[in-house]
């Protein structure tokens, strides 16, 4: 069920410039009853026409490709609103992970990544959610946390109630909603709605802002994350 109520499966658009790549991805996600592939794509800018046409609901989206590149792709595709971008590469490298964050992806997975672990990346973006493992948090924060110009306002925090500087302390440590939920001894239906209040009162677009914002605005401070 998508975030407007709509019923129907997740629409999916592949983007790899390997044809057996992007057919082993297919094979993965024909068995899903709630996932649709809707298109594929072998280059960014085949990749931006077809989001651009089909409007799938995730983008998984190769980086090294000919021609257009995946996080130039991810950039046009996030600034048209045509679809949430997950990126698979393999390569682990923190410039691919920062700048297709920068770029606006939701998240970022190894093409390694276990067929489950995929799907439920499908799932969790899907749902409104940036895809932010443990470890990639931590690397978001020691990226973010270290000086330099702050990109955020701190003073909006005063706009937070205490219960949500809490909830936005607790994602920025790196934990899940049912994590949080137990913390708090609250249900995981009322950690979603102060989630999204944070979100909005900060004006920031996922999870992944909101890491970043805790850290520039010294809500948080490195070492001090459950994650680590």
């Amino acid at each position: 069920m998508s975030e407007t109520g709509a019923t129907g499966p997740m629409r999916v658009l592949l983007v790899d410039d390997q044809d057996l790549v992007r057919a082993g991805f297919r094979m993965i996600l024909s068995v899903e009853s709630d996932i649709e592939v809707v298109g594929e794509a072998s280059d960014g800018e085949k990749a931006v026409e077809l989001a651009l046409q089909l409007r799938p609901d995730v983008v998984l989206m190769d980086v090294q490709m000919p021609g257009l590149d995946g996080i130039a792709a991810t950039q046009r595709i996030v600034a048209a609103d045509a679809g949430k971008v997950v990126i698979l590469t393999t390569f682990d490298r923190d410039d691919y992970l920062f700048e297709s964050l920068g770029a606006g992806a939701s998240g970022f997975l190894l093409k390694n990544t276990a067929p489950e672990d995929l799907v439920e990346a499908i799932q969790v973006v899907h749902s409104g959610h940036a895809l932010l493992a443990p470890e990639v948090t931590r690397r978001v924060i020691k990226r973010f946390s270290g000086g330099g110009e702050r990109v955020y306002r701190p003073d909006l925090v005063a706009d937070l109630t205490e219960r949500e500087r809490e909830v936005l302390g607790l994602i920025a440590r790196g934990l899940t909603n049912t994590e949080i939920a137990g913390q708090l001894f609250v249900g995981e239906a009322t950690v979603k709605t102060h989630v999204s209040r944070v979100l909005l009162k900060l004006g920031l677009r996922d999870r992944v802002q909101a890491v970043v914002f805790a850290y520039e605005c010294g809500l948080v401070v490195p070492g001090d994350d459950a994650a680590s």
